[in-house]
Formats: C-alpha cells, structure tokens, sequence
C-alpha cells in the first residue's frame, strides 16, 4: 500500500529531516538510477498545539509576561517566546514545583485506585499511595510499548537503577505509563517486565507504572515531569511528539537521537543518549546506550537539578526551562507544521491540479501521451559525445565548460532535460552529494541528435567529477520526478572526469 500512494502521488514527505533520510533510502529502489539525496521524499516534521497540551497556570504566566495575543496567535514568533527569559527564576522555578506536586498527588491517587482493583491488602495500598515524593527529580516515559521504543531499557542494570534512584540526598522516581497494540505479545511483555518490578517492595518506592494510558495521563506527566525520557532504536522513530509537549512545558529531554530530538538537540536544551551511532547488534546497542543513560544521570542530570541556591532554586536548571521554551516552542508546533505542509504541498498540489485539469483536462491528456512517448524511447536513448575542458586542473572561479550530443530517439528536445550531475569524488572515485545543473539545446546536429551546452564553476576546491543524464522535461513534469526515467551516460558515469581547483584556495 505505501507503495502505491508513493507511486500515485505528485509528493511524498517523513514526518522530520531524520525519517525523510531513512525514507529516500527504504524507497529508493521505486526511482532506480536516482541518487538517494534525490528521491523525492521531503519532510514536514511534526509539530504539536501548544495550548492543549501547556498547563493552566504556565498559560496565566505565559499571558502576564509573553502577552496573550502575541504567543497565541503566532506562536512560530521565536522573538515573542524570547520573553520568557524576563520571568524570575524563582516564579517559574515555584509553578513547576506546584507542577509537579499536583502530578504526584493525581498519580498516588491512581497507583491507590489501582491497586484496590487488583484487590490488593491494605499495606500494599498504602505503600503504592505513599511510594512517590512530591520533591524527588520525577522522570517521565509515556508512550505506546512497541518493542523498538525500549520500554525496559533503563531497567537493564537493576542494582545501578537502584542505587541511583535510592539516593537519600538527591532521590530520583520514574513515572511509566503506556498501552501495547492489542495484538503486539512483544509490547505487552514489556508492561509485564515494568509491572513486575514497580510491583517489589525496594523498586516500587522508586518505579510506578499507571494503567490506562490516555491523553489525560500524558497531560499530567508532560506538565508535571521534570525530564522526559525516550530510548527508540535510532532510525525506528519516525518523530515522535510527547517530547515535545514535555518540552513547550518547560520539561527537558534526555533521548536518543531519533526522530524529532535528532534536529532538536542541543547541549543546552536536553541530553542525548549516545551520538547517533547505529548498531547492528542490538545487545550491544542495548547495553551500550543502557550505560549512557545511567552516565547521564549520575554525572549531569541528577546533579545539575539538585544543585540549588539559597532560595532552593536550580538556576542552571531553570535556566535550561527556559531555553527549551523560547527555542522548541516556536518551532515544534502545529502551526508552523501546517503552514509548511501548506507551502511546500499543499499549495503546488493544487497548481498541478488545476493546471492538469484545465480545458477538460488537456494538460493530464498530454501528460499521458508523454510519458507513454517517453517510455517506448527511453531505452534507445544514447549520449553521442563529451566533451569539457578537463585536461588540466581548473584554477579558483574557473568554469568547467561542457558540450554534449545526445541521441534522442525521436523525442522532441523539449522533452527532456540533459543535465550535468556533478561534486566531489571520494577514495573510490565516486560523485558525493552531487548537484544537478540543466544544458541548454544550442543546435541540432544531424538526425535525432542535438547538443547541449553549458558552464559550470565546481564551487569549492578538490577532486571533482561530473556525469552526464537525461530525466523528463516540459512544464507537466515540473516539479516531479517519474520512476524508472532517469539515463545516466554509463561510461562517463563509470569513469568521471574530474575538475580541480586549486587546494585550499578560496573559491
């Protein structure tokens, strides 16, 4: 199915720059002969909206010190979430104390209504309903339990955990909610890995897990929490959003980098796990980044939020709050992700369709014929002749002139489009990352052949190599790329001819 509506659609996009990448290379095989960093696979990542998921009172604090228009109404205005750096430390610092201790109360009541539904003793009730401490640092992981998002990943070294969150200084708890698929055993596993040891005497003071994962539970753990924990395989998670609505809370985020987190990371907004390594051993990667998270704990995260003034604030702490506001806010939200499906899809989507549709739909009519003249010629598509001033190395600004005389086949010129694909070559003599640039038809040179011509600057020094191919033209296709007409030149292609300019030389 994702096929077809890949093959039947004008555009195609991931949900954030890292699964666009991993999408142009799982799809890739639909437009052979395409390089990668081509397949027409964009990305629009998500976003959410900032007012269902921002808690009352950070909406009042927000309103008083943002203004209640300006962070309302355009809320991708980096420059009017800037404004959060003018609240006191001490005043947001309190509301997420308050945050937080409201998290902790709603969940005791859960932990005590569910334990009382098992039919659990009375002891048993209220060791669950006193287990978490309004004033420890409360970790978050809220999600559905598919396996590649690794739910008991930070369970993989239980006596470390323990001693970690045992801490009678600066005590830690985690905060678990979620639901399998009804038919995932693998995900449902994991919940009954995590209830079981939430369940023992020493890990339940410090381990809670909440049934009945619904959007009112994320509600209160991404207002309440004060780090949002995620641990998906890297390249697994396609985006991913409750981090950010932990984020636009003023919830920092320590994750691997996947999905959104990839493009959203920074030092001073969260903690990464690992740096984006992949692994082809997944007990290792497990043990791996296992290691990482509990590093990160001990030596950054627990410290940094129990570090605190004389007033019992962690200014570094808030200080970081207050970064990923006025940074993630403005830029992982619904309506900038709207406007950009809107721009960058929507609207040509809807050129393309009335220009197809016009005059009873006489462009789509013609559509069809090319493509179906196309198709019968391509095969017996040729490249006559290269010929480009290569026979020694270009100096800085030099262009690289190219001539070449195409075969076309019976194909009008207006047809195609020859094009130049050119950059720098690696160890083993292939193009990186390479561009694209258009020939001109300058003149027909005999029957059925026609040259192209055009200049070229390599625009940065090295070992350059350019190839030569041809790809549908005429205005129907602007735009958009048809899968299996792409025709490489295959002997420039297998030996590139390289363009130099002069090493370390601006250029």
């Amino acid at each position: 199915m994702a096929v077809l509506a890949i093959r039947t659609s004008s555009w195609a996009n991931a949900v954030s720059r890292l699964h666009g990448q991993i999408s142009r290379h799982m799809w890739q095989n639909i437009w052979p002969g395409m390089p990668q960093q081509e397949v027409p696979i964009g990305h629009v990542t998500n976003g959410v909206h900032a007012r269902s998921w921002l808690s009352a009172s950070l909406i009042d604090l927000l309103d008083r010190y943002l203004g209640a228009k300006r962070w309302q109404n355009d809320p991708t205005d980096q420059s009017v979430w800037a404004s959060i750096n003018e609240v006191p430390d001490e005043e947001l610092w309190r509301l997420h104390e308050q945050r937080r201790h409201r998290l902790i109360v709603w969940a005791s009541r859960r932990l005590r209504e569910q334990m009382e539904d098992r039919g659990a003793d009375a002891d048993e009730i209220r060791r669950a309903a006193e287990s978490l401490n309004p004033n420890a640092l409360t970790i978050g992981f809220a999600r559905r339990f598919a396996t590649y998002k690794r739910g008991n990943m930070i369970l993989r070294d239980a006596e470390r955990l323990m001693a970690i969150c045992a801490n009678r200084q600066r005590p830690v708890q985690f905060i678990i909610a979620g639901k399998a698929h009804p038919v995932d055993t693998a995900g449902k596993d994991l919940i009954r890995q995590i209830i079981q040891i939430a369940g023992s005497q020493e890990a339940g003071r410090h381990i809670v897990f909440l049934e009945n994962y619904d959007i009112n539970v994320a509600r209160y753990l991404v207002q309440g929490c004060d780090l949002w924990l995620n641990t998906p395989r890297r390249g697994m998670e396609a985006s991913g959003t409750s981090g950010m609505k932990a984020a636009i809370n003023g919830v920092l985020n320590c994750s691997v980098l996947d999905g959104w987190w990839d493009e959203a990371y920074h030092s001073s907004l969260g903690w990464a796990i690992g740096r984006g390594e992949t692994y082809t051993n997944y007990d290792l990667q497990d043990d791996v980044e296992s290691r990482a998270l509990y590093d990160l704990l001990e030596k950054q995260i627990i410290p940094l939020f129990y570090d605190r003034n004389d007033y019992g604030v962690p200014r570094q702490w808030v200080a970081r709050m207050k970064r990923c506001i006025s940074t993630l806010a403005p830029l992982f939200n619904a309506n900038r992700m709207v406007r950009e499906y809107t721009e960058n899809y929507y609207f040509p989507a809807f050129a393309r369709t009335r220009m197809l549709g016009e005059n009873d739909l006489a462009k789509a009519i013609d559509l069809a014929h090319q493509k179906e003249r196309l198709r019968v010629a391509w095969p017996t598509l040729s490249v006559v002749e290269v010929q480009a001033n290569t026979n020694g190395p270009l100096d800085v600004n030099q262009k690289l002139t190219v001539s070449v005389v195409v075969g076309l086949a019976g194909l009008d010129p207006v047809e195609v489009r020859v094009q130049i694909y050119m950059g720098h070559l690696d160890n083993d003599g292939r193009i990186n990352d390479g561009q694209a640039y258009d020939l001109t038809d300058v003149e027909s040179v005999g029957e059925d052949r026609h040259r192209f011509c055009g200049a070229f600057e390599p625009g940065t020094s090295g070992r350059h190599g350019f190839a030569i191919r041809i790809i549908p033209g005429g205005p129907v296709f602007d735009g958009t790329a048809e899968p299996g007409l792409i025709f490489w030149d295959r002997s420039a292609e297998a030996s590139p001819q390289p363009a130099h300019a002069e090493a370390g030389a601006p250029s």
